[in-house]
């Protein structure tokens, strides 16, 4: 991915049709529409992922519009959407919601289909409602599905933490508090954007955690510094923690 990645943002007319036709491959209550999904430039396949059954739908490589990868975990009910907004860009968050998604039975996961500075920062999702990342993300956030949204920081930004958590525009829920509480037994230093200064890092002016704020449903916005995102280990120890802290418990 790169700037230079084409993107445009759906019609109106678009959105309704693709979350219509993802909804039931994302909740679980139906196969996925791949004719509905074809015409808008998807693609959709079925298959395991270490024993666990999945179905995901991604934008065709080099298609002009770059709207995304939706991936459903079919080995049970819906209970956790993990976002990565900003795949490349914030370097390796989207093998960081691989790793979480692998350690979460019912885990969606949505994943940007462009560089967030593509189409002159039109496709920089986590701030913009005329997505299709955001319509899906708004659609499960109305069905009470909680929601983990994953970026990355500079270690020059904040020096001093590993982690930023917060719960952006929504409530402060349980699971964050559990997340930032393992993080800490972890050894990994957090910035509670609730209880501490977290400066622009704070996830307060994100789209989706706006959205979730509305339906009353959980946001959880986590920035990672770049240090722990490069590694395998550091991954593994970072979605185990988010893991730990069953997000979308009370």
């Amino acid at each position: 991915m790169s700037p230079d990645d084409a993107y445009r943002a759906p019609t109106r007319a678009e959105r309704d049709k693709a979350v219509t036709a993802l909804r039931p491959l994302l909740t679980g209550t139906g196969g996925a529409d791949a004719k509905a999904l074809a015409s808008l430039g998807f693609g959709v396949r079925t298959g395991s992922d270490r024993g666990r059954p999945y179905v995901l739908a991604a934008s065709e490589p080099g298609d002009e519009r770059g709207w995304g990868m939706y991936v459903a975990d079919r080995s049970a009910p819906p209970r956790l959407v993990i976002e990565v907004p900003h795949p490349k860009a914030d370097r390796n968050t989207e093998e960081l919601g691989v790793e979480l998604h692998r350690r979460v039975p019912g885990s969606v996961v949505l994943i940007a289909g462009a560089h967030r500075r593509a189409a002159g920062n039109a496709a920089d999702v986590a701030h913009r409602t005329d997505s299709l990342f955001h319509a899906v993300a708004d659609d499960l956030a109305a069905r009470g599905v909680p929601q983990v949204q994953l970026h990355g920081f500079d270690e020059d930004n904040l020096p001093e933490y590993d982690l930023v958590l917060s719960s952006g525009a929504a409530r402060v829920s349980g699971g964050a508090k559990r997340a930032a509480d393992g993080a800490e037994d972890a050894g990994l230093p957090v910035c509670r954007a609730w209880r501490d200064d977290c400066g622009k890092l704070e996830g307060t002016t994100n789209a989706q955690g706006k959205a979730a704020a509305e339906h009353g449903s959980v946001f959880l916005h986590i920035e990672v510094t770049g240090r722990l995102r490069e590694t395998v280990a550091s991954r593994d120890q970072i979605a185990n923690v988010l893991a730990a802290a069953e997000i979308s418990a009370p």
